[in-house]
Formats: C-alpha cells, sequence, structure tokens
C-alpha cells in the first residue's frame, strides 16, 4: 500500500470518530451501545380507586356504603343506588390517619370502639340465599364481628348468620346457619394491625367461599342454605354467642372501609380487581 492511499485511510478513520464524539456529548468512548428490552412491562390495576372498582360492579350491588362520612355523622350513604343506606349507632369517630385501605379515595376510615360502635341498613331484607358481603377491616384485636344479617335492626338479634366474625384465635371466619351452625376461617390470624380486604359469598350452587387480600382462603360447597328469616345487615356488631371461637364481646374494635352486599356471588376476577384498587 502506497503512503498517500495509507494517510488517506487514516484520515477516514479519524473524521468517523470526530463524528461519534459530537453526537454523544462528553463521551470518551469510541463506539455506542444501544440496549433494548422487550420483555418488561409496566403492570396497571384496572381501577385506581376503590369507589371506581365497586361502581364497576353496581348492576350486582345491593348497597354500598363507604363508611367515610365525617365524624359524629348519623347516616351511612349508599353510594349503589342511595335507596339502602345505614344508620351509625352509637359513637360515630372518623380518621384519616395514613395509612388507609382505598388510600386513594376520598373520606376517612370509621373507627369502632368496640362497646357502642356499628351500622345496621334502614330497610330489611327477605331471607337473602344468594349473596356477596364485602368489607375492608383494621384490628389488633381478637374478636367481634365485622358484618352480619341479623333480626333485630338494633341491639342483639334473636337470629342471626350470614357473617364475617373474628374469633378468639384472631382468626376470620365466614358463617351461616342451617340447623347447626356451618362455617369456613382464616388459616392464619388477621389481627396484625394492617388493612386487610374480606369478601365472603353464598349460593345454593356454590356453597360458601371466602377470600382474603384478594385470594380464595377457604370453601365448602356443601354449605349451601342459610336460615330463613327476614332481617337487616349490619356492620361491627350483632349477636354471635354459641358460634365457634365467638368472643364473649361482639362489637368489633377498629377500623372499616367500604362495606358492600351483593345479590350475586362475585367472581374471582371481581374479587381480585376490588382488593388491588384499594392497595
Amino acid at each position: 500500500m502506497s503512503l498517500r492511499r495509507a494517510a488517506a485511510i487514516a484520515a477516514i478513520a479519524v473524521g468517523a470518530l470526530a463524528v461519534v464524539a459530537a453526537v454523544v456529548p462528553g463521551s470518551s468512548a469510541a463506539y455506542v451501545a444501544r440496549i433494548a428490552n422487550s420483555t418488561d412491562t409496566a403492570a396497571t390495576a384496572p381501577f385506581f380507586t376503590c369507589a371506581a372498582a365497586l361502581a364497576n360492579d353496581k348492576s350486582a350491588a345491593l348497597f354500598t356504603l363507604p363508611l367515610n362520612e365525617a365524624s359524629n355523622s348519623t347516616t351511612a350513604v349508599d353510594t349503589d343506588t342511595g335507596a339502602y343506606p345505614g344508620t351509625y349507632r352509637g359513637t360515630m369517630t372518623t380518621s384519616t390517619t395514613t395509612p388507609l385501605a382505598c388510600s386513594r379515595d376520598t373520606g376517612g376510615a370509621y373507627v369502632l370502639n368496640g362497646t357502642s360502635s356499628y351500622v345496621s341498613t334502614a330497610t330489611s331484607f327477605a331471607n337473602p340465599q344468594t349473596f356477596s358481603e364485602e368489607v375492608w377491616f383494621k384490628t389488633t384485636v381478637a374478636g367481634g364481628k365485622l358484618m352480619g344479617f341479623g333480626s333485630s335492626q338494633t341491639g342483639s338479634s334473636g337470629s342471626y348468620d350470614r357473617h364475617l366474625y373474628i374469633n378468639t384465635s384472631g382468626q376470620l371466619v365466614f358463617g351461616t346457619y342451617n340447623a347447626a351452625t356451618k362455617t369456613i376461617a382464616t388459616s392464619t390470624p388477621v389481627t396484625d394491625g394492617t388493612w386487610h380486604q374480606a369478601v365472603a359469598t353464598f349460593s345454593g350452587s356454590t356453597g360458601m367461599a371466602l377470600y382474603l387480600d384478594g385470594a380464595l382462603v377457604a370453601q365448602n360447597t356443601t354449605f349451601n342454605v342459610a336460615q330463613n328469616f327476614t332481617g337487616f345487615w349490619r356492620v361491627g356488631y350483632d349477636a354471635i354467642a354459641s358460634w365457634p371461637g365467638a368472643p364473649t364481646n361482639a362489637y368489633f374494635t377498629g377500623s372499616l372501609r367500604f362495606a358492600s352486599v351483593y345479590t350475586t356471588v362475585l367472581t374471582a376476577a371481581q374479587v381480585q380487581n376490588h382488593y388491588n384498587a384499594g392497595r
């Protein structure tokens, strides 16, 4: 190769490096690498708030009580049709202390004192045999009723079942009555002072199912008939005597948000979507 040709090739190489340096300012590297990742995606929940997730299933809902009114309120507003509000009984206190379940929703959490606080519907219902009930809760106390169906609007009901309660071991229990008490429960306590979502479903064809934090944790398809009576849906308190692991005090102590009852059996996907919206 002639000296003149070698010099020309060297000049071209130096020019190419100068172009790279100009394209990548401040870089001392001679080469630029580009890495593409085509496998990772950003995970998104279908609903940003609990209110939105619950509204999506509004056609199946009997009522939804967000339980986010200001302290000393007397009415728990039904945000579905508005036809079935609840009435706050005893002391009604609201807290906005974080963290909150459904933290992107407005308002605070209903704080129940364990001695007088609860909610009951203003309307009675006749013998619901297909239903789902859902509520977010936080407690450190092993005992108390979260939700249930009772023959009395206030005080202690004579007939009571279709309930979610916490037993003396701190487990979440779902119970119905048909000649005898029928229950399913979580295997571990839920009294850790953090927010949990509880969902119970029931029908003649599916039996009993219990979900905790979006996951199915207990099921019995043979328990498929509930006690026949007309009653009121109750949140935070009602009779619980004689049920497995029943505490002496049936009042719930802790915080609640978004108590809902449906006239259908929620699907596993619906339960999961509701949970994801509240995280």
